[in-house]
């Protein structure tokens, strides 16, 4: 059996190096923590660093188009430069993960859409179902980040 003194001198030591254990593992932990959100940070802007460079082209394009360098400088030229540009914006737009929404024509669902007018519906068959679109909505990857703005068929309220 070891004597008391040695017993304690002995746990002393042994809480002495998990206490040492500890406050290294809490700041290695904290440090792990502000270098994952450092790296996380630094990806959210490079990915929008290179969202920004794939709309450069559209950029340059518009100022072309806005300095009257759209050839003949006509209002048809300049008309078929925006055009144009808007095809190649919402290609880039898509490619990076935009989608549009329009839900003109289907029933309504107000986790895509927002109702801000409402008309008597031509026929039953039609009730609740989105007649026109106003402004379009869009999700990004998936996620929803702008409902639509449509007016909807409706009979309830109208007498």
């Amino acid at each position: 059996m070891e004597p008391a003194e040695q017993a304690v001198a002995r746990l002393e030591g042994e809480v002495a190096e998990l206490k040492d254990r500890h406050l290294r593992l809490a700041a290695e932990y904290d440090n792990f923590r502000r270098r994952a959100t450092k790296e996380r940070a630094e990806l959210g802007d490079r990915a929008q660093g290179a969202l920004a460079a794939r709309l450069l082209d559209v950029l340059d394009d518009l100022d072309r188009v806005t300095n009257g360098g759209a050839g003949g400088g006509g209002t048809d030229a300049v008309s078929q430069a925006l055009v144009l540009i808007d095809k190649k914006l919402r290609k880039e737009l898509e490619a990076a993960g935009l989608e549009k929404v329009d839900p003109a024509g289907q029933p309504f669902d107000p986790a895509v859409a927002e109702a801000i007018s409402v008309l008597v519906p031509p026929s039953p068959d039609k009730d609740h179902t989105v007649s026109a679109t106003f402004q379009m909505g869009y999700r990004f990857k998936g996620a929803l980040i702008r409902p639509a703005r449509v007016q909807v068929y409706s009979s309830e309220g109208h007498a």
